[in-house]
């Protein structure tokens, strides 16, 4: 970056700006991956939208790339680039709730962790992920898949607004009345519009739930995976769990002479009553004895955050996705080859269910078209040492080739890795010619495009 642009970003934001060559630096361009490691020329610690517009006019200035970082959990490291600006806005995680209305405003760098904690004060939540550090700005802008999404929609199903600074510096408001086009470009079409600096949430009433999870013998797999393909078909909204693949770890209720084994786990998040909770359990149960389980009564938070231990910073990420429209048995075949070789305890394999709420939407109301599958797949390799990242790249590549042909066309934006971009138009689905429409108006010359990118 020139030494005028970059004498006229310090003097024209609120927040600190690190560059190459100051105290700080390696620290501020680390993310989320520790497989990307890139230089760019600038970090910004925005504090407000006034930031992101003067990174966003910079970069066009200097002739930069403009990289966003919300949240951070970024697997293809969008947050960075070699050269690039970036736009942080990890300063930027106020959250406030107005119970009467039941809603919440986020800023763009606020965590679901964050967002749990400020609503969950007043019984209230909306849909957000699986776990608590993940950013609630890319899950959202992605769709947002969680515990809560048969009940009440994906993320962006409960989006009612956003602060959106724009490829030309400007700084609007996207709702079903203001900027509709954009509005629904949000909702699913990742951050290839725009910074978003604020999201206002629908809420629901959410407190107390029953989960935790429970894990089975893989020669139980077939059985327990058939089982819940059928159960959730018409099981209740309340119902938010799911199967995986996992390697138990060692935790004081998994048997000592059985932790580090890979086990078919169920993940339960119910948000209804005890008694009803456990006789939902109680069907998983009487399929297949359990190895362990932890299943009980928790604030949701705590659900929210169970797993944060697996998935610290600083591992290596590699991860691929799918669409199934059902778990048949010549799929359930293909997950028990490769399910169980499932490398470190960091790594695993989990089927999110999202009909229910989620099949309540139209699939042109939003940018989010998947409206027809029932199960969400991330295949997600996680592990902590560099020398081991061709053998575990290896096993999710190999994973996907095998479910490949049983799966719909595309994935889940938030769960695709950087080399696929080239499933861009089937990741988006039915709804692309209309995203790239909308990214024509809003950014036509595709200053937003260290994403899943939709060229315009």
């Amino acid at each position: 970056m020139s030494m005028k642009v970059m004498d006229s970003l310090r003097s024209s934001v609120k927040g600190s700006v690190v560059e190459e060559g100051d105290d700080g630096y390696d620290e501020a361009r680390v993310v989320y991956n520790a497989m990307i490691d890139r230089r760019p020329s600038a970090v910004v610690r925005c504090q407000g939208a006034a930031d992101v517009a003067a990174v966003v006019r910079a970069a066009a200035e200097d002739g930069s790339d403009v990289a966003v970082r919300g949240g951070g959990h970024s697997v293809p490291g969008f947050g960075t680039a070699d050269g690039a600006i970036v736009a942080d806005l990890g300063d930027m995680t106020t959250v406030t709730v107005d119970p009467a209305s039941s809603t919440a405003e986020a800023a763009g760098g606020a965590t679901w962790g964050m967002f749990n904690e400020a609503t969950s004060q007043h019984g209230l939540a909306t849909t957000g992920g699986i776990i608590s550090t993940t950013g609630v700005g890319g899950l959202t802008l992605g769709g947002g898949i969680g515990y809560l999404a048969r009940g009440h929609g994906l993320s962006c199903d409960n989006l009612l607004s956003a602060e959106v600074v724009l490829a030309d510096g400007r700084v609007v408001t996207a709702s079903a009345d203001e900027e509709p086009d954009l509005f629904w470009a949000l909702r699913g079409g990742g951050g290839n519009f725009g910074v978003v600096t604020k999201f206002t949430f629908r809420l629901h009433p959410v407190a107390e739930i029953y989960g935790g999870p429970m894990f089975f013998e893989l020669a139980d797999g077939p059985a327990i995976l058939a089982y819940f393909a059928d159960y959730v078909r018409t099981a209740p909204r309340e119902f938010g769990g799911f199967p995986a693949f996992q390697i138990a770890p060692a935790l004081p209720f998994v048997p000592e002479d059985r932790a580090g084994e890979p086990f078919v786990a169920v993940v339960f998040c119910i948000n209804g009553p005890a008694s009803e909770a456990e006789k939902i359990v109680q069907g998983f149960r009487d399929v297949a004895k359990p190895v362990a389980e932890m299943v009980g009564p928790m604030p949701y938070p705590a659900m929210n955050g169970l797993f944060d231990g697996l998935v610290p910073p600083g591992l290596q990420h590699y991860w691929k996705a799918a669409f199934l429209d059902e778990l048949r048995p010549e799929s359930v075949a293909a997950h028990m080859e490769h399910g169980p070789r499932v490398p470190t305890v960091n790594s695993t394999v989990h089927f999110y269910p999202i009909n229910g709420a989620c099949h309540d939407v139209a699939s042109d109301a939003t940018a989010f078209g998947h409206r027809d599958a029932n199960f969400a797949l991330v295949i997600a390799g996680m592990w902590p040492d560099p020398a081991e990242n061709t053998a575990n790249t290896a096993w999710v590549k190999d994973y996907y080739a095998a479910i490949e042909p049983f799966a719909q066309p595309g994935g889940y934006i938030n769960f695709a890795s950087q080399d696929d971009q080239p499933k861009a138009s089937s990741n988006y689905g039915a709804n692309y010619e209309r995203l790239r429409a909308v990214k024509r108006e809003y950014d036509p010359d595709n200053v937003f495009h260290l994403n899943q990118n939709i060229v315009p």
